[in-house]
């Protein structure tokens, strides 16, 4: 089981563009993103294989309650690697460019 988790400089500026486009919208809204993306993270931390595999046999998707974000990770070895933290809305084919 894997014992390490990292989020890749893409994933970190997803996370990033996500906090100050939704505190833009409301103040304080852009902290509740975070949480909510947190929140999730950790529970991919805890539950790796509990979500389903979306392509091969490594890459794995995430769904974040509350907002409609994805995020999108491999396991390799001890190590869970998140790639992508995406809106829905975005082409479901961008992800691909993370791999």
């Amino acid at each position: 089981m894997p014992v390490s988790l990292i989020l890749t400089e893409k994933a970190e500026k997803d996370l990033d563009d996500a906090y100050h486009w939704y505190e833009e919208q409301e103040p304080g809204l852009g902290k509740e993103v975070i949480r909510c993306i947190d929140a999730k993270i950790a529970n991919i931390n805890r539950h790796p294989l509990h979500h389903p595999v979306i392509q091969n046999e490594n890459v794995r998707r995430a769904l974040v309650n509350r907002f409609p974000f994805s995020i999108y990770f491999e396991i390799q070895d001890e190590l869970i690697t998140i790639f992508a933290i995406l809106h829905q809305r975005r082409s479901p084919e961008y992800w691909k460019s993370r791999i």
